[in-house]
């Protein structure tokens, strides 16, 4: 059996994507490259210490297949929490417990017997694993997976005058879990039969993007009015899933079926504070302020059925066949308010004291809808040469859905209307149904027939044909119909090469083009588009068109055996051209991105080993409205650059220790400063991080690892209110048995 190292980063799955964080579980356990070891002692040295020797000897001979790893940790944080919880994915405070154990235990001839998990208190990242399995018979395999993702619950600043709105604890998390048990039949020669079934949650709140409203900015009416409050989304979803899968070989035909069952039960809300604090004496004709909240409920539940099969055929070594097939239904039911009060969740009362013009919400929303799809591919692949291999495909799909939806409109007239603030409430009936026919077809060649040259070339192509039916029935009366035809034509090319000069250089670059083509025929239309019509939209559109030339070089060189350099350079392009009745063509948007990344690894030493990255963005969205006759700043061209830079270096002190520090450096200089015309926007940051280990090998069954990190975070489009510091120390201890 071969032996797991055993080592796991103490967070979540997500914190992954936290950076430097990964790297500061991993030190001394997972290095970037595996750290060399020390030379062996002489014969002179083994003879002077023979009883040292044959102890050695004795260990060396033994095996262990289990371990269990047991670890304690805390972060100490000078500044914005959330922010540091967010970006790296790991408690405030101690945590430990369980890094990582595994025990397994043979039965009978083959079988094996295993158990694996981890549990980390305070972090909420759980996780069991029991199988039992024997290669000619089949497995039973059961587990849970639990595990915590941080977010920020902050919303925006306001430079001009430092406006920054805080109204709850903004450590928000959301738990993801699962509980799953899987069986297998694996009998020789016979049909591979399987089944799964899963349950998965997630529950929790985390921020949103969609901010509330406030006119405490120091400017004057009627531009005083910022989106800058937070809100937040309070999740409960639930989704079990059903799977059986029958596989079997029937002479050189593989042939697969296998069916899918899923139910979603999703009761979530969006949870916004709008005008917090605004609650000046008014005259008892005026409402009494505009502090109000505003909770919207969106429930959900289906029922998800597919059936799919393959076949897949070799006729010869140069020749192969696949064949697919897919069939889904799902039918929806939707619920859900959207309600204003004096607190969150509140009840809906139409003689709220704080409403405010245009205070627009729903009550009592019914429906759901309904889908079939139907899809259909063929991949061939053949190799008429030793060194070129072609393989056409096509994959044909049909979809159909229909949806109804009802619900009870609420709105809030002006202060000028009789009475005052008037609520207003009337019935919605929606309809909407629509369909469409996909054929996408491509072909892909590559070639090798040329000494250390390969080349490839793919083509895709996809045709649509859609249409789309809407009708809204509002107080009785039909408010709105449209019919709409739409029609979509998608090419992607790509090009590449790989050259190997050298057994020490390599070179390759690819190509591709991609179009995306719409176009809408709005052949039934209640509304009018003209150009002296108030409502344009959204029957506005009349094609668009979706474009992406994109490439990248990348070169890897070995100068030297112990030196490694890998360069790369991307560059995009792509705009989106878009056409409207009675408008003429216009290009609304231009995108525009290099970034260039240079990796080096070297090992002066054959106990130092060293790797170095950086990488740098520049990345741009430029549109007309940034440039429009009166637009006054309020949109801008976007600016997206940043710079990445890490390095690492290891040192294996002796036989059985070794030190890891890393340094990971991350900075962001696109604020611009427009409050005066508009909310601002743009990152603007900079972040440092610092991790350094040291491990050591006490025995052959026992290792200790002692970890410590500091981190640093300056946030400007938060006007420091996101800024950290924070310490981290870990320390592990792994026993082998």
């Amino acid at each position: 059996m071969k032996m797991n190292s055993g080592h796991k980063k103490w967070s979540s799955p997500t914190a992954r994507e936290g950076g430097l964080i990964a790297g500061a579980f991993l030190i001394g356990a997972l290095p970037l490259a595996a750290p060399p070891t020390s030379a062996p002692a002489s014969t002179d040295e083994k003879k002077a210490q023979p009883e040292k020797a044959v102890e050695k000897t004795e260990e060396s001979a033994a095996e262990y297949n289990n371990w269990i790893t047991l670890g304690v940790g805390s972060t100490f944080i000078d500044g914005d929490k959330a922010s540091f919880l967010r970006r790296r994915q790991v408690p405030k405070g101690p945590f430990g417990g369980i890094e990582d154990f595994h025990w397994e235990e043979s039965v009978g001839k083959k079988g094996l017997f295993q158990i694996d998990g981890h549990g980390i208190f305070d972090n909420h990242d759980y996780s069991i694993r029991v199988e039992l399995s024997e290669p000619d018979k089949g497995y039973v395999r059961a587990g849970y997976t639990e595990f915590r993702t941080w977010y920020d619950g902050s919303g925006g600043f306001f430079p001009a005058n430092g406006q920054w709105i805080s109204l709850y604890n903004e450590e928000l998390h959301v738990d993801r879990g699962q509980a799953w048990f899987e069986a297998g039949l694996t009998l020789p020669n016979k049909p591979q039969v399987s089944f799964r079934y899963a349950h998965e949650f997630r529950n929790g709140m985390k921020d949103s993007t969609i901010w509330g409203d406030t006119a405490l900015t120091a400017l004057p009416p009627p531009d005083n009015v910022r989106n800058i409050g937070p809100t937040f989304l309070d999740l409960d979803e639930k989704r079990d899933i059903f799977v059986g899968d029958v596989k079997h070989t029937i002479g050189k035909t593989d042939v697969g079926l296998g069916l899918r069952y899923e139910i979603i039960d999703n009761n979530d809300s969006r949870n916004i504070h709008r005008r917090p604090g605004e609650l000046t004496p008014s005259p008892p004709a005026l409402p009494a302020g505009p502090d109000r909240y505003v909770t919207q409920k969106d429930g959900l539940k289906e029922d998800l059925f597919n059936v799919h099969g393959f076949t897949e055929t070799r006729f010869s070594e140069k020749v192969m066949l696949t064949l697919g097939g897919s069939f889904t239904t799902l039918d929806t039911d939707i619920s859900g308010s959207r309600i204003y009060g004096s607190s969150y969740d509140p009840v809906y009362d139409p003689l709220f004291a704080r409403r405010q013009f245009l205070d627009q919400g729903f009550l009592n929303l019914t429906g759901g809808g309904e889908m079939n799809q139907y899809v259909a591919n063929l991949n061939l692949m053949v190799t008429p040469l030793d060194n070129f291999t072609i393989v056409p495909s096509l994959r044909v799909e049909k979809n159909d859905v229909s949806g109804v939806a009802s619900f009870v409109k609420t709105d809030v007239a002006s202060l000028g209307a009789l009475p005052p603030l008037a609520t207003l409430s009337e019935p919605i009936l929606n309809t909407a149904d629509n369909g469409f026919l996909e054929v996408t077809e491509s072909l892909e060649a590559r070639y090798t027939g040329l000494r250390n040259w390969s080349f490839y070339a793919r083509g895709e192509w996809s045709e649509t044909d859609g249409n789309q039916t809407e009708n809204e029935i509002e107080a009785g009366a039909l408010n709105l119909f449209r019919g709409t035809d739409w029609r979509r034509f998608n090419q992607k090319y790509v090009v590449g090469a790989n050259w190997y000069p050298l057994s020490r250089l390599n070179f390759g670059a690819q190509y591709y083009h991609k179009i995306h083509d719409y176009d809408y025929d709005h052949v039934l239309d209640s509304t009018s588009n003209v150009p002296s019509s108030a409502d344009r939209y959204p029957a506005f559109l009349t094609d668009q068109n979706f474009t992406t030339d994109d490439m990248n070089v990348r070169a890897t060189w070995r100068p030297f055996s112990t030196v490694t350099l890998v360069t790369r350079y991307d560059f995009q392009l792509s705009t989106v051209d878009t056409r409207a009745d009675f408008l003429d063509h216009q290009q609304t948007s231009e995108i525009t991105s290099h970034i260039i990344s240079e990796s080096i690894s070297w090992t002066p030493l054959a106990r130092l080993y060293l790797q170095a990255s950086a990488s740098y963005a520049l990345d741009s969205t430029d549109t007309p409205a940034a440039t429009a006759t009166g637009s006054s700043n309020l949109v801008l061209n976007a600016a997206n650059d940043y710079w990445n830079v890490s390095c690492l270096v290891g040192y294996a002190l002796n036989e059985k220790t070794d030190l890891q520090a890393q340094y990971f450096y991350y900075r962001a200089n696109n604020y611009l400063d427009n409050s005066a015309y508009s909310q601002p926007y743009g990152a603007g940051a900079e972040g440092h991080g610092v991790t350094a280990s040291i491990a050591r090998q006490i025995s052959k069954a026992v290792r200790a690892t002692l970890k410590y990190g500091f981190f640093r975070n300056r946030d400007e489009t938060s006007g420091g209110h996101n800024d950290y510091q924070a310490h981290l120390v870990i320390a592990s201890l792994q026993y082998r048995f």
